[in-house]
């Protein structure tokens, strides 16, 4: 290098010297930003992608979304309102004065009886509790409540419904119900897993009256004779105490099929000899109790979930603030002095972008912010949807209370 050359890199490398000082001296005012001025003004960035790579992708982020809220809307329709039916079934129970079996011995089982089966009642209104029903092939301690009707509103709250003018349990004839398949509950979700003999037993409040499954058939809607007096011969005086179950078939679909599962009487019981044995581990009635003193899951302990979004948008609220305080927009603040490029479009891009605070809060801020938007929509969208929209409406079998 020559001497002219040397002398202008001395001197450039001194001028850069010197404004790096300026720019890092607390005394002087300087700053990260100062320091980033004091370059060579820097070429504009360039995008990566064009707009139409940009509207793409803003438009898989709606797709995605979408797909999300989709399965939303079925853990909804499969999970929350079972939890509401829950809820309501178990407030059914507290308010009614039925006791423990055997007094509330669980030891004791109840021994079969001789005899006329009684019958506990012969009316009752729409939404009354009449029965409960205890399956074990469907789990252990499996059990649910039969309320007087099969409207929407009683099948959707209260687990399973009868038919009115249909046969009281242990009478002479048919004790039809019904139940949904699939949603609240899915009360009779499993029905395609019963084997002959197993047994299906109900409990009235006074009286047990246990059942083994038989036989199923799949019919159309309207075949009613399913729940005649006599359903193998429609319009003849009935021979046999039956039970029967309908539901919808196929299950997590369109239901144009009806899945007919039926039973006949075994033997009755009374509740203050006890539980009977088929409901037991073959020694003693084990948690077979009431259902009234049992404990609800904790889903099922929210009246609402409104409490949950407002707590969700007061942390969100707090956290906020502090990291307002605390960081500031560190991202936009880098856009603007230089340090990073503008990003392409994006719905969630913005989203965080628009965050204070480090990208670890920045994420637990928008988590917050999507969690109480999925509480609006279990509390208020999903309901609406499926009670306004018809494809919804046909698929959930919502009522609006």
């Amino acid at each position: 290098m020559d001497g002219d050359g040397r002398e202008r890199y001395d001197r450039e490398s001194y001028d850069m010297a010197d404004r790096l000082d300026q720019v890092s001296d607390p005394d002087d005012g300087g700053s990260e930003a100062a320091w980033a001025q004091s370059w060579p003004e820097r070429e504009p960035a360039r995008r990566r992608h064009g707009p139409f790579w940009a509207v793409m992708g803003i438009i898989a982020e709606i797709l995605l979304t979408m797909a999300v809220v989709c399965a939303l809307y079925i853990a909804w329709l499969l999970w929350w309102t079972g939890v509401e039916a829950e809820r309501t079934q178990h407030e059914v129970l507290q308010s009614a004065s039925w006791s423990d079996p055997g007094e509330g011995d669980a030891a004791k089982i109840a021994q079969a009886q001789e005899g006329e089966p009684p019958v506990q009642q012969d009316s009752a209104n729409e939404g009354d509790l009449i029965a409960q029903i205890y399956i074990p092939r469907f789990g252990e301690n499996w059990h649910r409540n039969i309320v007087e009707g099969t409207s929407l509103e009683e099948l959707n709250k209260h687990g399973l419904g009868h038919y009115e003018n249909t046969q009281w349990p242990g009478q002479l004839g048919n004790f039809a119900i019904a139940g949904h398949r699939d949603g609240y509950g899915q009360p009779l979700g499993d029905v395609d897993k019963l084997q002959p003999g197993d047994t299906i037993v109900i409990r009235t409040k006074d009286y047990w009256y246990v059942y083994h499954y038989t036989n199923y058939e799949i019919v159309k809607p309207d075949e009613v004779r399913v729940i005649g007096a006599d359903p193998q011969h429609p319009g003849e005086a009935p021979t046999k105490r039956m039970i029967t179950m309908t539901t919808c078939e196929p299950k997590y679909s369109t239901p144009i099929y009806r899945w007919i599962s039926y039973g006949e009487l075994t033997y009755w019981a009374k509740v203050s000899d006890g539980t009977p044995k088929e409901l037991t581990d073959g020694t003693a009635a084990s948690d077979v109790t009431f259902v009234s003193n049992e404990k609800t899951s904790w889903a099922a302990q929210l009246d609402s979930l409104v409490p949950l979004m407002l707590g969700a948008l007061a942390v969100y609220a707090v956290l906020f603030l502090a990291a307002l305080a605390a960081w500031r927009f560190p991202v936009l603040r880098e856009i603007r002095d230089g340090y990073r490029q503008r990003p392409e479009a994006s719905i969630y891009g913005w989203l965080i972008r628009h965050q204070p605070g480090v990208l670890p809060v920045r994420f637990v801020l928008l988590a917050l912010l999507l969690f109480a938007a999925a509480v609006a929509l279990f509390q208020w969208g999903f309901p609406w949807a499926a009670s306004n929209i018809p494809a919804l409406r046909a698929m959930s079998n919502y009522s609006v209370s």
